[in-house]
């Protein structure tokens, strides 16, 4: 029995000695920064910590450290940022030894350090569409861009892309749910807070416009073809088509200088009933009136 008590105490012991769950949802809105609590235990607190981008030390915040509340003021860290723009995360504390994985915020709005953006959706495709009219921007120029994070809804958004300006992702799976988030860099280097994770639905493409796009591409190459191979034989082959048209008698090249020939008319034969006439050579008047 003793030892099963004494069993029991030190799970119980090793479990309250755990750290607690990390603080999830965590976001700013207008440099109020907000979480929900992973766990209902009325003894957690959290702190607040902020990060420059020019630095890899991070600070508490002196007005969030081991408070109980699951909101704080930050606008005092954009004095200690570049740009005005700072790094924020949140961790939660189980007395003072035992703290959870610390979790980055982001930004639910787009502001001067972090890049608003929206969503539209094709069958295969997502495009991120950004605006160029932000202050980073208008003072850096392409020096200033936005790093585009994307993946599949539950996966890391590991992948993403550089740009000026909108993005498209193309040849996505079609019926899966893409997400991205984005963020300001200046030659590499993140400035400002990421964006707040959008999801959208890829769609999927109807059978009948497929169909429709392939006979149109077939008809289209053989169209193609058809009039590569006539012009090819019209220009290269036109000696043997007038080879294979000329006639196959050959008329004399003195034909037009030649003189018809005379055509005499025959006299005709009697035929063996005919009559024999004497012929009178000549009659005088004379003879004629005695």
């Amino acid at each position: 029995m003793l030892p099963a008590v004494l069993c029991l105490l030190a799970v119980v012991q090793v479990l309250s000695e755990a750290p607690p769950a990390p603080p999830q949802n965590i976001h700013v809105d207008n440099w109020l920064l907000t979480w929900t609590p992973a766990t209902e235990e009325e003894d957690i607190t959290y702190t607040v910590q902020y990060r420059s981008f020019d630095s890899r030390v991070w600070a508490d915040v002196l007005a969030c450290v081991h408070i109980s509340l699951n909101s704080c003021d930050v606008s005092s860290t954009k004095a200690f940022g570049e740009h005005g723009c700072v790094m924020l995360r949140v961790r939660a504390e189980k007395g003072r030894r035992l703290t959870s994985t610390p979790v980055k915020a982001c930004s639910r709005h787009g502001d001067s350090c972090t890049p608003d953006f929206s969503l539209t959706t094709g069958p295969g495709s997502l495009t991120v569409h950004l605006s160029t009219n932000n202050s980073l921007t208008l003072e850096h120029g392409d020096h200033a861009k936005h790093r585009v994070y994307h993946g599949k809804e539950g996966e890391p958004l590991q992948s993403y892309k550089d740009a000026v300006a909108s993005v498209t992702l193309r040849e996505l799976q079609e019926g899966r749910r893409y997400c991205t988030k984005v963020q300001f860099i200046y030659f590499d280097k993140p400035v400002g807070l990421a964006s707040c994770t959008q999801c959208e639905l890829i769609p999927e493409s109807k059978k009948d416009f497929k169909v429709i796009e392939t006979v149109v591409a077939v008809v289209l190459v053989v169209v193609l073809l058809l009039g590569v191979s006539m012009a090819y034989i019209f220009i290269f082959q036109r000696g043997k088509i007038k080879r294979w048209l000329r006639p196959p008698c050959k008329i004399p090249d003195d034909f037009l200088l030649k003189p018809f020939p005379e055509h005499h008319l025959s006299t005709p034969t009697s035929s063996p009933t005919q009559e024999h006439y004497d012929v009178i050579s000549c009659i005088s008047p004379k003879e004629s009136m005695e």
